[in-house]
């Protein structure tokens, strides 16, 4: 994540911004040790002190890694009325659809996540389309995700993992 983005969003003190930057790279570090509880007081301090996108779509991540995907899509919706623009809340809310089985509803939001103008990794809704596909047995409609994943990154092992073992598992 780009400093710039995160402090150039919404309104507010510049203070107020910087000290919401502070909490959530303090919130990341915490999240990445597994300490998941101290992560997600830290997210809702940086939330508290200037909301941003990013600071509820990886609060809602901490709670995707606490089992808790409820809640993990409704931080990804208050991500998307803060910043419509921000790719990642669409597409990880239809990753916690798929962990919960509900593919069909997966797949507008992996579709709304392609739109996005504001995304660091646009392969993964492809991936994840592919993934929804999969699921559902339609197996031309996954490679063809997989394949588009590609395209946009070559270096994507996942999508090139998934396109192989569908391969392989077609012939």
């Amino acid at each position: 994540m780009d400093v710039q983005d995160f402090l150039m969003q919404g309104e507010g003190r510049e203070e107020d911004k910087k000290e919401a930057w502070q909490f959530f790279q303090k919130a990341y570090e915490h999240q990445m040790k597994g300490d998941l509880e101290e992560a997600v007081d830290l997210y809702k301090k940086s939330i508290a002190t200037h909301p941003t996108a990013e600071a509820y779509t990886f609060l809602g991540w901490t709670y995707s890694f606490m089992g808790r995907l409820d809640d993990a899509i409704e931080e990804c919706r208050h991500a998307i009325q803060v910043d419509p623009e921000f790719g990642n809340p669409y597409n990880d809310i239809g990753a916690y659809l798929i962990e919960q089985g509900k593919f069909d509803e997966a797949i507008p939001w992996f579709q709304q996540a392609m739109q996005a103008r504001r995304y660091e990794s646009p392969a993964f809704p492809h991936l994840n389309l592919g993934r929804a596909y999969e699921k559902k047995g339609q197996w031309d409609k996954a490679m063809d995700s997989y394949k588009q994943a590609l395209t946009l990154n070559p270096q994507y092992a996942l999508a090139k993992k998934a396109l192989g073992r569908l391969i392989g598992m077609l012939n």
